[in-house]
């Protein structure tokens, strides 16, 4: 597998990939794949990874700046994250994480929220803090 950033040619892949990663999921209003069209027009698509296994992308984040409530800069949302069905379960998502976070520290970002699962993201190093507000 390799992660990388997204080119043009990708983007309908990644829409794929988002689609089928949600579909099933029922805390899903299955719009994933707007927001992140939306964050590329709006140019607010500050970092775009995806995971290709034999020239396939099977998985894919997105990286987007916010503002928190302290005022504190260069702070960025992860969302969404998508694996393929078929693919989850396999450190897939967890690679993708990974490396984002590593170019965010590099381009010099400060924080990085999220809205999910506090035990899975725990590992990663994410902890709620009541006072934060995006």
């Amino acid at each position: 597998m390799i992660v990388r950033k997204e080119t043009t040619s990708d983007i309908e892949a990644i829409t794929e990939v988002t689609i089928a990663a949600f579909r099933t999921l029922p805390i899903s209003k299955h719009t994933e794949q707007f927001i992140i069209k939306a964050l590329r027009a709006a140019g607010a698509l500050t970092l775009s990874l995806l995971a290709e296994i034999a020239g396939r992308v099977v998985g894919h984040i997105a990286f987007s700046p916010v503002k928190i409530s302290d005022g504190s800069k260069d702070w960025y949302g992860i969302g969404p994250v998508s694996v393929l069905p078929d693919y989850q379960k396999q450190g897939i998502g967890k690679s993708l994480i990974s490396e984002g976070l590593s170019l965010l520290r590099d381009m010099g970002g400060k924080g990085c929220t999220l809205v999910g699962d506090p035990d899975y993201y725990k590992r990663f190093g994410f902890r709620n803090y009541s006072d934060l507000a995006l």
